[in-house]
């Protein structure tokens, strides 16, 4: 299994995008001006939470045996994006569900910036839990990991 270089020579943002591509199964863009790397939300979708909250399901789903998958932190804005597979319904109950959160789900067709070597020195995007390969935990599998961290339980639930 091949892993994201930390030798600094070696990673550019055309040989992550490279890796991004061919081994994660992600259909990653430079854009070249800035050196980012972005995805479109189609074949991946994005959970993006508070830090804090982020942690709080990582801990849950990994003390329940589940692979959590890529996690993307934002240090400036301390958030946190886990990349799931796009299996959540276009809901508006569920996406108001989450947005009182302070929790969001990518649109599909929104842009997902992935942590780049060009972002390093600016401190924008960190892996927490880099892509190894083409997993991605189901996005429901994370939304029910964020009710139970939070205490609330899905609407219809039996009390």
């Amino acid at each position: 299994m091949r892993e994201l270089t930390s030798d600094p020579l070696g990673d550019t943002p055309t040989s992550r995008c490279r890796f991004y591509r061919h081994i994660c199964g992600l259909a990653a863009g430079i854009e070249p001006e800035l050196g980012r790397i972005t995805v479109r939300a189609d074949t991946v979708s994005a959970i993006t939470m508070p830090a804090i909250l982020g942690q709080a399901v990582k801990v849950h789903m990994q003390t329940r045996q589940c692979t959590v998958g890529p996690i993307i932190s934002h240090p400036r804005s301390q958030r946190w994006t886990f990349l799931v597979r796009p299996d959540l319904p276009d809901d508006v109950p569920l996406f108001s569900e989450l947005f009182r959160l302070n929790v969001t789900v990518s649109r599909f067709g929104a842009q997902i910036a992935l942590p780049s070597p060009a972002d390093r020195h600016a401190g924008l995007r960190v892996w927490i839990e880099p892509p190894r390969d083409m997993f991605r935990p189901p996005g429901a599998v994370v939304v029910e990991a964020i009710r139970a961290c939070v205490g609330v339980r899905p609407p219809g639930a039996n009390r």
